[in-house]
């Protein structure tokens, strides 16, 4: 039981995102551990370089591809993009791996491929982000 405590000590506590508020308490909702870890990769993700006022490097270089053609080489630079965005900013994780490959139903979508590891406890984890290459155009719900 100590070793958790240890471990989630580092692996940290948040705000749950999208933020919530609990109905039974009227507190602010909270994730933990590896639930925050996953939030933080997703912030991460939707984040443009820039956004953040008084850290502009934070988030992912992603958001530059939005309109982009889907060949090969700019699926990699996207996977390159995730995958040094995610080594900067989530010390919490090692042995990123991210695969970009294009949606066979839907047209414009890319399905982006996260596996990680968490450091503290060694256990492998992977995540689906969708990303859509014409972001506001057609349907994508």
């Amino acid at each position: 039981m100590a070793e958790r405590n240890t471990a989630g000590s580092f692996l940290g506590r948040g705000f749950k995102f999208p933020v919530q508020v609990d109905p039974a308490t009227g507190r602010m909702m909270t994730s933990a551990y590896e639930e925050d870890i996953s939030e933080a990769i997703y912030i991460i993700l939707m984040t443009r370089k820039g956004e953040r006022v008084r850290n502009p490097e934070f988030g992912c270089g992603i958001h530059d591809y939005a309109f982009s053609t889907t060949d090969f080489t700019t699926r990699k630079e996207m996977e390159r993009s995730v995958e040094k965005a995610l080594i900067l900013w989530e010390p919490r994780i090692r042995d990123v791996d991210v695969t970009v490959s294009l949606d066979q139903e839907a047209e414009g979508k890319l399905i982006i491929k996260i596996s990680y590891v968490v450091r503290t406890t060694n256990n492998p984890y992977n995540l689906v982000f969708p990303f859509y290459l014409n972001e506001g155009f057609g349907d994508q719900a």
